[in-house]
């Protein structure tokens, strides 16, 4: 009798090709999950800075070292070049205005004064001799008209006898035309000794003029002379410190050549070193600070000089009130320069993360901070503590702050550890 044999539905050959399929199934599906998920990286918290974003106020500014310079300084030149013949200080001696400081010899400038006081003096005596004679002349020029007029008289009194004696008939005409004439004659030689007399007064008086102004020329030139020669005794022109006096007993110094300077000690200035790159920002009027013994001191630029040395420019500041009782002439202070005024702005502190995103995106943890993940930021100004964030962050939010050398291509950071906060 014939027996019915069952068809088996899950024999091994069909299980084996349901696993296979399964296995391949999952190991795409495995392939497929994790290529195209997120890169992530372990990172020990300890190894990494993390920083909390906050607002609070902002300002911008920039460190800079300067140098203190005495407010005023006064150069000292050789007006006169010659021979250091004497000093009569030291460098760093305290002065008052006129003292000397040191002396030099000019052969020549002393003989050309020599020369001079001699013109002069010559020139003093001929004026005196030609003033001698203008007044000589004079006297025998008023003499000659006091004879003139006198003739005059005489000549008038005559001659008004002999025309009354001629019309009386007493006398003949002949010798009345004869009084008349010595008359006219006399009236004639008066006008002529007056103009004479005049014209000799005007050219005397322009001679002596003239020879007075030649004189008062000379005198004034003589002056300069003298002052020349005594610019030969270099003295301080103000009160103060002589600083930097170059001079030897026995060196020749040209004229115009510097000795040395001296430091007006009534105030100080902080002379300032300013990267180029701020030279359009930076102008008179703008403020800083100097932080020393946990006191603040305000400073105010007072002159910017737009030369740049160096990818360097110079600023010259001064200070707004009281000055640090402690500052000394050539002091480096480390001052703090504002750029701008102060703002409430949201705030991320500075690190090595800026260097890897260019301020472009920040690592930003998750809720529970086990998580950092990538986020788009934009960040603004900037001072040496903070960045200004203009979009992307919230107060309160916190990220990573430190460098991002080691993180190549991830897109999360795995937080291990405990959270180290900054």
């Amino acid at each position: 009798m014939d027996r019915k044999i069952e068809k088996k539905s899950w024999n091994s050959k069909r299980i084996m090709t349901i696993t296979g399929v399964s296995a391949i199934i999952l190991l795409v599906a495995g392939s497929i999950y994790f290529t195209s998920g997120k890169s992530k990286l372990n990172v020990d918290v300890e190894r990494i800075t993390i920083s909390e974003i906050k607002k609070g106020p902002f300002q911008e500014f920039i460190p800079v070292n300067g140098v203190v310079m005495p407010r005023t300084t006064i150069y000292l030149d050789a007006v006169e070049g010659g021979r250091v013949e004497k000093r009569f200080v030291e460098d760093g001696a305290n002065m008052k205005a006129g003292e000397p400081i040191l002396k030099l010899s000019n052969t020549d400038l002393e003989l050309s004064l020599a020369n001079e006081e001699t013109s002069v003096f010559n020139v003093l005596t001929q004026m005196q001799i030609s003033r001698d004679n203008a007044q000589q002349n004079t006297i025998t020029k008023l003499n000659q008209m006091a004879e003139v007029e006198s003739a005059l008289r005489e000549a008038e009194r005559v001659y008004k006898l002999n025309k009354h004696l001629y019309e009386q008939k007493a006398i003949g005409s002949q010798e009345f035309k004869k009084s008349e004439n010595e008359y006219q004659y006399a009236i004639a030689r008066k006008k002529l000794t007056t103009k004479i007399m005049s014209q000799d007064t005007t050219s005397t008086k322009a001679q002596l003029t003239q020879m007075q102004e030649s004189y008062d020329h000379m005198k004034s030139t003589l002056a300069l002379m003298r002052k020349k020669v005594g610019d030969l005794i270099v003295r301080a022109p103000v009160d103060g410190q002589l600083t930097s006096l170059d001079a030897e007993i026995g060196q020749n110094k040209t004229k115009g050549q510097r000795l040395g300077q001296i430091d007006v000690l009534s105030g100080y200035k902080v002379r300032v070193d300013i990267d180029e790159h701020y030279i359009s920002r930076v102008y008179n009027g703008l403020m800083a600070e100097y932080n020393v013994d946990n006191k603040i001191y305000r400073l105010k630029i007072k002159k910017v000089f737009t030369q740049v040395t160096n990818g360097r420019f110079q600023v010259d500041m001064e200070f707004m009130g009281e000055m640090p009782k402690s500052l000394r002439r050539g002091q480096t202070l480390q001052i703090r320069l504002a750029l701008s005024d102060e703002t409430q702005a949201i705030l991320v502190p500075k690190g090595g993360f800026y260097q890897q995103t260019g301020g472009n995106w920040i690592f930003k943890l998750n809720d529970d901070g086990s998580v950092a993940y990538k986020v788009d930021v934009q960040l603004g100004r900037q001072n040496p503590d903070y960045y200004e964030v203009l979009s992307g962050l919230q107060p309160g939010d916190k990220v990573v702050t430190s460098s991002y050398d080691t993180y190549g291509d991830m897109q999360e950071l795995v937080l291990k550890g405990e959270k180290a906060e900054n």
